[in-house]
């Protein structure tokens, strides 16, 4: 008998309009000779599936089944495609360990790590990892005019302002100029009640996609990102607003660097599955420094991972079905 697969998207944040175009892509790729796959819509109106007469049918969250034409399903596998909470920081994924129930993404604890963009860049720079120097501020301790004189006596401009708690570029803001820091300090605690703010490092955008195939931890082709915005917000992400060029136009040596280096952060983080790692090349240290890590990255048509799966001149159902085997 063929495996049930939950394909689980939606979710809590702002980032649900992308994981319905993640779980939309996955969908259309998922190789339905090996496996029954059902759409798991998790949203603050319940948990569904939608049946073949647009009908919602509940989840039991007992043992995370549903009922179809009097037969329960069970799933033997989950695939995640919720972007931000409660897919992307480990709720989820601690619910499925209580279940018994494995999945495609890395554990509780280090999604949680990684989404939290203040643990993960104190983590890496423990473990020998570039970062840009920081600071995390609370929407509770002060206000954001306090913020304001706080970022300035400890970072130098130009920075970013991000929710701590985060992907999609949703609540960043490049601010080139003091008078900025309020308005984008406003803009992303709205999005989060912690915020993280960088120093800008000055150099070319690159985002590299990692998985561990058996025992072997793969690096993907490296991309490199250029758009005229005034970063990679969300509109260059997901509405043609960047180029992506993919395999990056770089030297041996520094593709030995980034590879070395994302097979390093892949490791120092326990991760699972596949991510994407955001990295800026510094023109002053010649190496690569880390940005983020997306622990569940978007699987869009517009995305990142499956321009470098095609790159490596695999196909997308091939690449999903190694996924679900792996975590199977």
């Amino acid at each position: 008998m063929k495996q049930n697969i939950a394909l689980v998207t939606g979710g809590f944040s702002s980032e649900s309009v992308v994981s319905y175009k993640s779980a939309a892509n996955v969908y259309e790729h998922i190789d339905l000779e090996k496996w029954n796959c059902h759409i798991i819509d998790i949203s603050k109106n319940g948990w569904f599936y939608k049946d073949e007469k647009n009908e919602q049918v509940e989840v039991n969250k007992n043992n995370f089944s549903i009922i179809l034409n009097n037969q329960i399903i069970k799933f033997d596998l989950v695939f995640m495609c919720i972007h931000g909470t409660p897919g992307e920081d480990g709720k989820l994924q601690g619910y499925f360990d209580c279940l018994n129930i494995p999945y495609t993404s890395s554990s509780f604890v280090n999604s949680a790590m990684m989404l939290n963009k203040y643990y993960t860049s104190t983590i890496a720079s423990h473990n020998g990892i570039n970062v840009s120097k920081s600071l995390r501020l609370y929407k509770n301790k002060g206000n954001n005019h306090n913020h304001k004189d706080n970022i300035l006596n400890k970072l130098a401009l130009p920075v970013f302002v991000k929710a701590n708690n985060g992907g999609s570029s949703i609540g960043v803001s490049k601010v080139m100029h003091a008078d900025e820091l309020c308005s984008a300090l406003e803009i992303a605690f709205k999005e989060d009640d912690e915020v993280l703010v960088e120093e800008f490092v000055d150099g070319r955008e690159f985002t590299v996609g990692v998985m561990k195939l058996k025992t072997e931890i793969l690096v993907l082709p490296i991309t490199e990102i250029i758009t005229g915005n005034a970063f990679f917000d969300f509109n260059a992400k997901y509405y043609n607003e960047s180029t992506e060029v993919t395999p990056a136009n770089i030297t041996k040596e520094m593709s030995d660097k980034f590879i070395n280096a994302s097979k390093h952060i892949y490791e120092t983080f326990d991760c699972k599955g596949v991510i994407r790692i955001d990295y800026i090349y510094s023109n002053i240290l010649d190496a690569p420094v880390m940005l983020e890590i997306n622990s569940i990255p978007g699987q869009t048509k517009n995305s990142v991972i499956p321009q470098q799966v095609c790159s490596m001149g695999w196909n997308l159902k091939d690449f999903y079905s190694m996924i679900i085997e792996n975590a199977l």
